[in-house]
């Protein structure tokens, strides 16, 4: 919370009234349902209460719609009643709290219950449809924003300047690789009126620091193993902790504990080699996914890591005991540099006998409705 200007008078007169001199703060306010057209982006790391701040939005509706029906003069535009609150999830977040009920607007430490107030969407489309059957709902919490399609970010500009809609998202905007989420989250940027940063504490065992990034790892035989910066930006599972090489853990992590290895490498090695396979010639690539794949010491990935890292950070060593590492740059190479198509993918999956469960469970994550 801002700290609020010291004026002397004020603390003089706090004084008179047997108050000892301390710093003011600003109140945490309930909701203002009175203010149309606001644009809420909520935004923090993994467990900095983001949904929590929505569930605090959606108790304060209930006592606003106790109060008297002249108080609709103010809180509504048009047919559309500010304190009237829809709930959006995401239906790529289904597998998480798994034991809540459905109506449940769940985080960490809790739930609220929105009867039938609250659904679960894909796109856009669907958003647009679930305003036109709610005509009287004025506020609209969309959880994790950035999952969907950027036309989102205009379909809540337009509703909100036309209608008067308030819409909060609540949503991680810098993913693991401490990057801008995807093209929604900057267009949610661009089109909001407020924000509202919150962090959490690091969760390393020896920090207390404010933390703002999600961190990514991975548990194997008991082992911390940070994700890989080729890691595919988009793997969908729950919230529980898992012990698996495939599949992946989040904390959230300061600027000291969050680990990213192989940054370097993705942009000195990989992408050019993924350019040349553009031009035509995918033999280097090949190359290194085939060195990469048998593990060899000879690949540019082993011999960055060791240049890099041994000696002096080797906590970052660990992200290579990971499994399908060559599995997860070919994917890099083709779902965040766009240098191969598809056939190319294939080919060399089929080539160099790739884990091709691996592979489509990825490309389906990130919205691929492709497989091999």
């Amino acid at each position: 919370m801002d700290q609020i200007a010291q004026d002397r008078d004020t603390v003089d007169f706090l004084k008179s009234l047997g108050f000892p001199e301390f710093r003011i703060h600003h109140s945490f306010n309930h909701f203002d349902f009175t203010r149309p057209a606001r644009r809420i982006l909520v935004i923090g790391p993994m467990g900095s209460g983001k949904t929590e701040y929505s569930s605090r939005v959606w108790r304060d509706s209930r006592v606003a719609l106790e109060k008297s029906d002249e108080l609709a003069l103010l809180t509504s535009t048009g047919t559309a009643d500010r304190r009237r609150v829809f709930v959006v999830r995401s239906r790529l977040d289904s597998a998480r709290f798994v034991d809540y009920p459905d109506d449940a607007l769940a985080f960490r430490g809790g739930y609220e219950r929105c009867g039938d107030d609250i659904a679960r969407i894909s796109n856009s489309f669907d958003l647009e449809a679930l305003i036109a059957d709610h005509p009287t709902h004025g506020t609209w919490i969309i959880d994790e924003a950035s999952f969907y399609d950027e036309r989102l970010a205009y379909v809540i500009n337009r509703e909100s300047r036309e209608r008067g809609l308030v819409f909060i998202f609540p949503t991680l905007i810098l993913n693991f690789r401490r990057e801008i989420f995807n093209a929604t989250a900057r267009l949610l940027l661009e089109v909001s009126t407020d924000v509202f940063p919150l962090t959490a504490y690091c969760e390393h065992p020896d920090c207390l620091a404010d933390s703002f990034y999600t961190y990514r790892y991975y548990r194997v035989d008991g082992v911390e193993c940070p994700a890989l910066y080729f890691d595919p930006l988009i793997i969908i599972g729950g919230d529980v902790e898992k012990d698996d090489p495939r599949e992946p853990n989040y904390c959230t992590r300061c600027d000291e504990h969050h680990y990213l290895p192989g940054k370097e490498y993705a942009f000195l090695v990989l992408k050019p080699l993924g350019d040349e396979a553009s031009r035509g010639n995918p033999s280097p690539l090949r190359n290194e996914l085939s060195l990469i794949a048998n593990r060899s010491e000879k690949s540019e990935l082993a011999a960055d890591f060791q240049r890099r890292y041994k000696g002096k950070e080797e906590f970052n060593l660990n992200a290579l005991r990971v499994d399908c590492i060559a599995e997860r740059a070919l994917l890099y190479v083709y779902l965040d540099l766009n240098a191969i198509s598809f056939s190319q993918l294939a080919a060399l999956a089929d080539d160099l006998e790739l884990d091709h469960n691996y592979l489509n469970r990825r490309l389906s994550d990130n919205g691929r409705r492709v497989s091999l």
